[in-house]
């Protein structure tokens, strides 16, 4: 099976649609699938919305987290999912094209147990306003120096091996901006693969949060998460747990 996650927050406006346009594409795979749409925290009917999509569709199940928060949201789908692949959409960004490839690289023999949508690999269109590709460059700067981050972006689109990331999710501890850039993180520190796919993004709508609020924010959680992860060893596989899978 394959599990969509799609963390909602405050998206009546568009989460039928999405949801709509992710099923149909799923379904002409010829694959099991579902899509767990994660409300975090909504104001606006998109619980309610959730939970009819649920309702109309077995393929689509909702959860509730009580908090407008990103990364938890995204965490908890991810530790909730069934699928042996776990890919994660934006209500407002997804892409088949690459769900195809990505999924294909994951399940593939030796392949990678995560696959990022980077917006800043060569062949990447980023179409994006400048201000908000320049606070990508720079938090990817921010990463690479501080980090030592393998790839070249940890936001967006993911498809991840559930069975080889879900110990390092729980593992993790920051949200909203961050929870995506920790376990990406914490997967290198422990020897899996991660590889990336040149992505094609364009704006949508206007970002819910400003460069002003936001900037600021993901600096101090950057600081807060270097003390976090320093010294940090991988958990230990359960007896019997497959190890990461080999490189080429």
């Amino acid at each position: 099976m394959l599990t969509v996650v799609m963390p909602a927050y405050n998206e009546a406006e568009f989460l039928e649609q999405s949801v709509h346009d992710v099923t149909a594409g799923l379904r002409a795979r010829g694959e099991p699938f579902e899509i767990v749409v994660v409300e975090n925290g909504s104001t606006d009917g998109t619980l309610d919305l959730a939970r009819r999509l649920q309702a109309e569709d077995g393929v689509v199940r909702a959860l509730h987290r009580p908090a407008p928060d990103y990364g938890d949201a995204l965490r908890a789908g991810l530790l909730d999912a069934r699928g042996d692949v776990v890919v994660n959409f934006d209500v407002d960004y997804y892409d088949l094209e690459f769900l195809a490839e990505a999924v294909d690289r994951v399940r593939a023999p030796g392949g990678p147990s995560i696959v990022v949508a980077s917006k800043r690999s060569a062949g990447a269109r980023d179409e994006r306003p400048l201000r908000r590709r320049l606070v990508t460059y720079t938090f990817s700067t921010l990463l690479h120096a501080g980090f030592g981050l393998g790839v070249s972006d940890t936001h967006g689109m993911k498809a991840m091996r559930r069975g080889d990331v879900e110990r390092l999710a729980r593992e993790c501890r920051f949200g909203i901006d961050l929870f995506d850039t920790e376990l990406i993180l914490r997967a290198e520190r422990a020897g899996l693969r991660v590889a990336e796919l040149p992505a094609h993004v364009e704006e949508r709508r206007p970002a819910r949060t400003s460069i002003w609020t936001r900037v600021p924010r993901t600096v101090w959680g950057l600081v807060r998460l270097r003390v976090a992860i320093k010294g940090w060893r991988p958990p230990r596989p359960e007896p019997g747990a497959p190890g990461p899978p080999a490189g080429p």
